[in-house]
């Protein structure tokens, strides 16, 4: 890692350095090398330290640091980056096809180094076996196997070890300590001394011990480990790319003399004039300037029903035009469009963030020098104490680093949430944070969004029996010929039993109106309350959207609709205050709907109208009043809300985008699962504590017997796999469950 940040070339600043308010820079960096809170704490310290640095921000799930400085210094960029390497790690400007790459050359590296170590651990262990068990067998053949398994050992400890050793080597030359540095040392030191007994037991016949098993065994289930955690980083940066890739690609820019060319969406700026096709999506941010139509935006602001335009309408970019064609002026591109903004405020959570869990990194930043400060001490007690020699010294030294390798405080945490993960997986729950179950234990407020979450995202006619028989067949008889959301609920609501209806004649629709035609020499109009003359007296939408019938000089007909609630929410929301959890309402739909919902689920706290800097507002405002917030959303526009909040959980029906950015994703048809998932929680917080109390216990009995001289290097490695097993254990304890409110 070292020798690559030093041939990194120099950083230019021009292409990556953006200019913000008040004359302040902002630079963001990809960052290499970083493996826990330590990393974030050292890489912050010194880059924050840097003249004129306003800001030092590193976030850990995307690799990413940014900074802000107040000087108009062009070697600034260049300074930042160089003090990034200086300190172990790589640096490079932020790119994301070159992250996406770099990504996949880790995580090919990482398997590659995984195949090579298991092939390695599973047949030097059946050697080992054999040795162990033939208590007959003479110093020849036990020789031979001793060199045969130093021939499959030694080439798979060289390789599959170098991301241990990368990153000691990195923290040892940045003269600091992680939890690779002990790593590294038990491994090549319990190696070393393996092939020196091995060459022993050769020249002298005797029957030396050796460890190139445990060595191997060690790395195979470390980089495990590592290979999840890497896997589990790149949900920050999936989550923004596939946000990202909702923008058109490209765009129709109409020429002052009219005419149509085609565009990338990239080149597109502000002023410009664009067309949006029926059936394309809107480019960017921009006002209507002529043309009327019905756009649907529910993707970004969570409303079901399409939004009617008209010039002078705002619209934003990645909105479907259901409609007639449009002609658009762009207002907003790139990062100051709705999408930027969304994707600025997860970049935002997701750096505000803090890990529930620090222990862990904590513990080593302590351990890892005591450990080594412990078995150097041992190593010399032994030589100067004793009367064996430096050979027993040694031996006992490698015990002291064997043993207290930190497996099972590595594994606390983890074998508790592989256990709840499987549990939950079994219930219809999709874990996709790695510390989602250690904040969503933490939860003590419930916040739901409306549409798709609530209720079931799709209207629904709820007053058929109010209308008459030939109202409804005219109604019908216009509605097929539309797409409109509520009109295919009018279509469905007849079912495959209604007579076939009339074909209307001089049929048309009109954006953001309705649809209007003859029928039997009638004139009718179907559609908004204020097109068909209906008075505001007449017209209520509190209760959900609204479709009226005009028939020639007879009394409008109402068909009102309803976004039916799911029929699990009364025992959801019960599970969830037995569970000590309040619950609040926000939703982008209208603020009487929004009501409605809460009245009729005894919801006392509820908002609507809410846009996604709203929601994260509110979101926030719990935070800063000491509340654990649970966020339950669907739609892209929760994105940012699923990611500010301290856990979230989205059903699989919603977008792909908000389920990225979700903690949890529900696989069923129901949200029964949601209290569940927080009694599993809680209850594997219980296993994570009683798991590290197990790590420390074992390490405070174990490493007085390993000093005093009582552990041998092949006991240190069972009895450091036996702490680990008795962690696993405890563990699994989750898979049979627990009674109880799961406090």
């Amino acid at each position: 890692m070292g020798d690559t940040a030093k041939t990194q070339a120099p950083l230019s600043a021009a292409p990556f350095v953006t200019r913000e308010e008040d004359g302040v820079s902002a630079l963001h960096l990809v960052v290499g090398g970083m493996h826990c809170a330590g990393c974030i704490a050292k890489i912050e310290r010194a880059v924050g330290a840097l003249p004129h640095v306003t800001e030092a921000r590193v976030n850990l799930s995307t690799g990413r640091l940014r900074a802000r400085w107040s000087d108009a210094d062009a070697e600034m960029p260049a300074r930042i980056a160089q003090t990034v390497r200086d300190l172990g790690f790589t640096a490079s400007p932020f790119n994301p096809q070159l992250v996406a790459q770099t990504e996949a050359d880790v995580e090919r590296g990482l398997m590659r180094a995984m195949a090579v170590a298991g092939f390695a651990a599973a047949n030097i262990m059946l050697l080992s076996v054999a040795v162990w068990s033939g208590a007959d067998m003479d110093a020849a053949t036990r020789a031979l196997m001793h060199w045969v398994s130093a021939l499959i050992a030694l080439p798979a400890v060289a390789y599959a070890g170098q991301p241990f050793y990368r990153s000691a080597l990195a923290a040892l030359r940045a003269r600091q300590m992680n939890m690779d540095v002990p790593i590294s040392l038990a491994v090549l030191l319990a190696t070393a001394m393996s092939l020196f007994q091995t060459i022993m037991a050769t020249r002298h016949g005797a029957a030396g011990h050796v460890y190139f098993d445990a060595s191997v065994s060690l790395l195979f289930f470390l980089l495990i480990g590592r290979f999840l955690d890497l896997r589990t980083r790149g949900r920050a940066r999936e989550t923004v790319r596939n946000l990202m890739a909702l923008r058109a690609l490209s765009a129709t820019r109409i020429g002052n003399d009219g005419s149509h060319h085609p565009i990338a969406t990239a080149d597109v700026m502000p002023g410009m004039r664009l067309a949006v096709a029926a059936g394309g999506r809107v480019p960017v941010d921009a006002i209507v300037r002529r043309g009327r139509s019905e756009l649907d935006a529910s993707i970004l602001t969570g409303e079901t029903l399409p939004q009617p335009v008209e010039p002078g309408d705002r619209v934003c970019g990645g909105a479907l035009n259901l409609g007639q064609p449009i002609e658009v002026e762009a207002t907003a591109v790139d990062e100051d469009s709705l999408i930027g903004e969304i994707v600025r405020l997860m970049e935002a959570a997701e750096q505000g963030r803090t890990a529930y869990v620090r222990l862990a990194d904590a513990v080593a930043r302590i351990y890892a020098p005591a450990v080594h400060l412990l078995a150097f001490g041992t190593f010399l007690g032994w030589l100067l104490l004793g009367a064996s020699g430096w050979e027993p010294a040694l031996m006992n030294a490698v015990a002291v680093l064997i043993i207290t390798c930190p497996c099972a405080l590595g594994l606390a945490a983890p074998a508790a949430q592989v256990a709840a993960s499987g549990r939950l997986f079994r219930t219809g729950v999709l874990v996709k944070a790695a510390d989602g179950l250690e904040r969503i234990a933490q939860t003590d407020h419930v916040v739901f969004d409306k549409t798709g979450t609530l209720t079931e995202g799709r209207p629904e006619l709820v007053n058929r029996n109010e209308i008459e028989a030939d109202a409804f067949t005219a109604a019908l008889a216009l509605a097929r010929h539309s797409q409109h959301p509520l009109s295919r609920a009018l279509v469905r609501a007849a079912g495959d039993n209604t007579p076939p209806t009339a074909q209307p004649d001089d049929l048309e629709e009109i954006p953001g109106s309705g649809l209007r035609g003859t029928i039997g020499g009638r004139a009718c109009r179907l559609g908004r309350a204020e097109w068909c003359g209906v008075t505001q007296l007449e017209a209520d939408d509190r209760h959900g959207p609204e479709l009226w019938l005009r028939q020639a000089d007879e009394p409008p007909v109402k068909f009102q609709f309803a976004d039916r609630l799911r029929p699990e929410m009364a025992d959801v929301i019960a599970g969830l205050r037995k569970l000590g959890l309040s619950v609040e309402l926000l939703s982008g739909d209208r603020a009487s709907v929004a009501a409605a919902i809460a009245s009729e689920l005894g919801i006392d706290t509820w908002r609507g109208d809410c846009r996604p800097a709203d929601k994260v507002a509110r979101l926030h405002s719990l935070r800063e009043a000491g509340r654990k917030v649970l966020m339950v959303g669907d739609g892209l526009n929760d994105a940012p809300a699923l990611a500010q909040a301290h856990a979230s959980i989205s059903p699989a029906a919603a977008a792909d985008i908000s389920q990225n950015a979700a903690d949890f994703v529900l696989q069923g048809e129901t949200l029964q699962a949601v209290p569940e998932t927080i009694r599993v929680a809680r209850a594997t917080r219980r296993r994570v504590i009683e798991n590290f109390g197990i790590a420390f216990a074992y390490n405070a009995i174990a490493i007085p017997f390993a000093v005093a001289g009582f552990v041998t290097p092949l006991f240190a490695a069972l009895a450091m796999s036996g702490s680990s097993l008795i962690v696993t254990l405890n563990a699994l304890r989750l898979r049979l469950g627990e009674k109880g409110n799961g406090r």
